[in-house]
């Protein structure tokens, strides 16, 4: 008898070949993670590399002689290339496997970051910050694809928390760390240096990483071309849980991207008079709350899954509410700023953004096979990538266009928040009734295959 598919198992009645394929979950245990922590670690140095911006947007004006546009352009630039690697990068791991394409990732990321620490002037810094995006699009997916090839499908919510949880950690030694050697050494020592990173998580890719357990290997492919490609897409598209996904996805991680990446420092110092150094705490204080709340948001949805779609309503609720008491303030109270407390509120609730992005995933999962999860991933981490590319143009257009009032430049984030949650209630019934069907047929044709 074959053991019935978990939530990440498709529900399509699996051929002879592959019946013994799925005699069982992976076995998880203390080699998985040994491996998946090598894939993951080449995850937490493309974030280090991504996030290394937001520490340094001010010195870039400086050594580049830009104005907020340009500034945005060159994060712009590096998630437009992400979010338009997303579904090649899906189609590349479920064609190549994880190993290959985070070698390719962690060679691209590297170039990257090597070429942004000498860039002698500003049309060669965006090359390097576009090639760095390129490597970086190669990880996460990757990453995700891993922890399913070696963890069971009960425990993918929380795997998939643990992996945007170390990715946060990217981001905080980014932010105590990397500023840090930027002051102290420079801008090319500081980011040359960095580049090391991405050659020790090369060479421990290339000897240690393995795509998946013995026993466990993938059916190979059986089509090739466009017309595979085609399918794969437009399969997954199909599927009403990838697009609940995408949506969920894109709703909720774009606050915290936006701030994170470029303009939370440039908030903070120019609209509401801190310092730098206080910047940087709070700005670390986000990151400590998302990788806080990612372990009790991976609990809960692997124990309930019904929680899914409240805890990301409620963060995408909770998200509006603190921004529209944050940017009001001042004229509500008549002060010239908002209060440190209600700042520190903000980025603890700020916090909680990636962490219900990461759900997006757990609608997409159950929504596809095993042969389209690296393709439905990518997919889903389109969203959050583009809202975050749009609003990051938005507000460096608004404050240009205003004088640097960044009241109003951050109330683009309120116009994105709405499209998404519009999306998602739009979809919400028919994704949960999609999910109940795959779900009764897959235990009515699994009792039926032979062992």
């Amino acid at each position: 008898m074959v053991l019935p598919p978990g939530p990440g198992r498709g529900a399509m009645t699996p051929s002879p070949a592959s019946a013994a394929g799925l005699r069982g979950d992976p076995p998880g245990g203390r080699r998985a993670t040994a491996v998946w922590a090598v894939g993951v670690s080449v995850y937490f140095v493309a974030v280090i590399f991504r996030t290394s911006l937001g520490v340094a947007g001010l010195d870039a004006v400086d050594r580049f002689h830009v104005g907020a546009s340009a500034l945005s352009t060159f994060s712009i630039l590096q998630l437009l290339v992400y979010a338009g690697m997303q579904i090649p990068v899906g189609l590349l791991v479920d064609r190549l496997g994880t190993k290959k394409v985070l070698t390719m990732g962690a060679v691209l990321f590297t170039a990257g970051q090597l070429g942004f620490a000498f860039s002698p002037s500003y049309g060669t810094a965006l090359a390097s910050r576009a090639l760095l995006g390129c490597g970086d699009a190669l990880t996460f997916i990757s990453v995700l694809r891993l922890g399913t090839r070696w963890f069971p499908a009960r425990r993918g919510p929380l795997v998939a928390q643990l992996a945007g949880l170390v990715g946060m950690a990217g981001n905080l030694v980014s932010t105590l760390v990397l500023s840090r050697l930027l002051h102290g050494l420079g801008w090319t020592a500081a980011f040359g240096g960095s580049a090391l990173a991405g050659a020790v998580v090369l060479l421990l890719v290339t000897l240690f990483l393995k795509d998946h357990p013995e026993g466990f290997e993938p059916e190979p492919p059986a089509h090739r071309g466009a017309a595979y490609v085609r399918r794969q897409i437009a399969a997954s598209w199909r599927e009403p849980g990838t697009r609940l996904g995408l949506w969920v996805h894109f709703t909720t991680q774009f606050p915290a991207m936006v701030f994170l990446l470029l303009w939370g420092l440039p908030f903070l110092v120019e609209a509401q008079g801190l310092t730098r150094a206080t910047a940087g705490e709070l700005l670390t204080l986000i990151v400590l709350s998302n990788m806080a709340v990612g372990l009790v948001y991976g609990q809960i949805v692997a124990r309930h899954h019904e929680a899914r779609l409240p805890l990301a309503l409620g963060t995408v609720g909770a998200t509006a509410l603190m921004w529209a008491v944050t940017l009001s303030y001042p004229t509500l109270a008549s002060a010239d700023r908002a209060p440190m407390w209600l700042l520190v509120v903000l980025c603890a609730v700020l916090g909680a953004c990636g962490p219900a992005s990461m759900i997006g995933f757990d609608f997409a999962r159950p929504a596809n096979p095993p042969e389209r999860q690296g393709t439905a991933s990518g997919i889903t981490n389109m969203g959050g990538f583009v809202a975050s590319m749009t609003t990051l143009f938005a507000i460096g257009v608004l404050l240009d266009a205003t004088g640097d009032n960044y009241t109003v430049a951050f109330c683009a984030l309120f116009v994105l928040q709405a499209v998404g949650v519009s999306q998602i209630l739009r979809l919400r019934r028919r994704a949960a009734r999609r999910e109940r069907e795959r779900l009764v047929a897959s235990r009515v044709e699994t009792v039926h295959v032979p062992a």
